[in-house]
């Protein structure tokens, strides 16, 4: 039996108290991370900004109110200018499902959380909820699992979780995350390992997983040097976890920030990957609302195998 495929959809995350997307143009976004408003560049964003005079410098005058201002280098990377202290970290809410997070500007213009997901969280978490409600145990697997969020919310909802991330500092990351979130005593297993690696062992130790999360770079590292490649390794990985589902999985969910990858090319892999299986397959872009002119800014695309 093949799976359903929805046609691509836009899905936003627009349930944030703590956060909020308050404007877009000529290249930059101006976000509220609690209470501090940072200025970040981001590529999708190529229209002009409401009020900008044409041909005015896009700098940091031409934004008001930032506490903190993202300046990109040509040479790669960047450097965060700050107009006032602020803390080395601080905590936002995500009050819909009871998680907090911990929030600090990197060197390479991220914060450690992406907002977005907010959607994916809210749409597992209610999967799991409903599995555990009718007295099923869930086991979750998180690869590329990065700073946690969705570790987190996945043990919220009720699941056990494994999350395995490459780099020791975001496995770090998730374990203060989900402190946070009063889940310190959760039954989440943290992990500094490549992914691919992982799942192979994993096979051969028998472990078996009701849903699998990913969030595969387009390019990365190993924890011991490993090089990995979107376009070369990510059906290689998909059919390595194929083989660690159990016999009624609830859902396999991929998150891409690639411009290489379409959402249809996401539901095909997973149409192919599951065929048989039943189901039903949805695949789309996340966004964010846009507070000053109501438009949605597109973060990057999802695709979803369901029961």
């Amino acid at each position: 039996m093949s799976a359903a495929i929805e046609r691509p959809a836009l899905i936003v995350a627009d349930r944030w108290r703590d956060y909020q997307l308050l404007e877009c143009g000529d290249g930059l976004k101006q976000e509220r991370w609690g209470a501090y408003t940072l200025v970040r560049p981001d590529p999708q964003i190529i229209w002009p900004r409401h009020g900008a005079k044409p041909g005015a410098p896009n700098g940091p005058a031409a934004w008001p109110n930032w506490d903190g201002f993202y300046h990109r280098s040509e040479q790669g990377g960047g450097k965060w200018e700050f107009r006032r202290a602020l803390p080395d970290h601080w905590k936002i809410a995500y009050e819909s499902l009871g998680l907090t997070f911990r929030i600090h500007p990197t060197n390479f213009k991220h914060t450690g959380l992406f907002p977005e997901q907010a959607v994916n969280w809210e749409w597992f978490s209610a999967k799991i909820k409903t599995a555990r409600a009718a007295g099923r145990p869930v086991s979750v697997l998180n690869l590329f699992g990065y700073t946690g969020a969705a570790t987190c919310a996945a043990a919220k909802a009720g699941a056990s979780v494994v999350h395995v991330d490459a780099a020791e500092g975001m496995v770090k990351w998730c374990k203060e995350n989900a402190a946070l979130s009063g889940l310190a005593d959760a039954p989440i297993r943290y992990l500094v390992d490549d992914c691919l690696k992982f799942a192979r062992r994993e096979q051969k130790r028998g472990r078996k997983y009701d849903a699998i999360i990913m969030d595969p770079p387009t390019y990365g590292r190993g924890s011991t040097g490993e090089m990995w490649k979107l376009e070369e390794h990510l059906w290689e990985l998909l059919t390595e976890c194929r083989a660690l589902l159990s016999d009624q999985p609830l859902f396999f969910l991929i998150n891409a920030y690639t411009a290489r990858l379409s959402p249809t090319v996401v539901a095909n892999l997973l149409a192919e990957l599951m065929h048989g299986r039943g189901g039903k397959i949805t695949a789309g872009e996340v966004g964010l609302p846009i507070q000053r002119d109501g438009k949605v800014l597109p973060c990057g695309i999802y695709g979803r195998w369901e029961t």
